[in-house]
């Protein structure tokens, strides 16, 4: 049963999928830390393993780069392979002194302006919450690796470089003042629409990679050793 976007046969994806933006990060998860991985899908670049990790089957694919990337990889994961769990992994801008470098959010919500879900289903929220069962396995994972986390909702944005940014550059001030949100990426609106519409679960981890309020710039060498903290609590929450 493949897709025009998954190679995979039904069976070959766990109930519960890791799913970072970049399919090299989802190669490096499966090498690093699951045992036996197999390869289910290549088509477009778009990597995708199923192996296990401490006796437990997980899967863990690429996403791409915003939400009608991720709109579609995992509306197929629910829909086609009976995904019931999918995890967000990945990196994030943060609004607020109280999320810094290399901190490990977990999205209480995620806040959009994007028209997804009012084209997907006529949904008009610009709110969508995650799974609260799968947020408080994550919560338990983080406890038990005793690494902390910042909780808070996320802005999910359809834009990464605004041309206004230069004539109105605290847009974002707004965001995290009237909205609450702590920081900034571009899928978790989507993923946690689809889990909704579908009847299904799904949470986001983020590490913050850079931040609209501190000027230092993380190496590649960093963001790697805090994107592992981030990979070690979603792994922790499979059952």
């Amino acid at each position: 049963m493949s897709t025009p976007h998954n190679r995979a046969e039904k069976g070959q994806i766990a109930a519960t999928v890791l799913m970072p933006g970049d399919p090299l990060r989802a190669k490096f998860i499966a090498e690093t830390f699951l045992t036996d991985p197999v390869l289910f899908n290549d088509v477009r670049g778009m990597l995708g393993y199923t192996g296990t990790y401490q006796g437990k089957p997980v899967s863990v694919m690429g996403s791409g780069m915003g939400m009608p990337s991720i709109g579609i990889y995992s509306y197929e994961l629910y829909t086609q392979y009976d995904v019931q769990n999918i995890i967000r992994i990945g990196s994030a801008g943060s609004y607020t002194p109280k999320a810094a470098l290399f901190d490990v959010v977990l999205a209480t919500g995620a806040y959009s302006e994007s028209s997804f879900a009012r084209t997907q289903s006529g949904c008009t929220d610009d709110i969508i919450l995650p799974s609260e069962t799968l947020n408080d396995r994550l919560r338990a994972s983080a406890r038990a690796l005793n690494i902390p986390l910042i909780e808070g909702i996320i802005h999910s944005s359809d834009v990464f470089y605004r041309h206004d940014d230069r004539t109105n550059p605290t847009y974002w001030e707004a965001l995290r003042d009237e909205k609450g949100c702590v920081a900034v990426e571009m899928e978790s609106f989507a993923l946690f629409h689809n889990a909704h519409v579908l009847g299904k679960n799904a949470a986001c981890l983020i590490t913050i990679s850079d931040s609209f309020v501190d000027s230092r710039v993380t190496t590649a060498e960093e963001r790697q050793t805090s994107f592992t903290n981030m990979m070690k609590i979603a792994l922790g929450a499979v059952e």
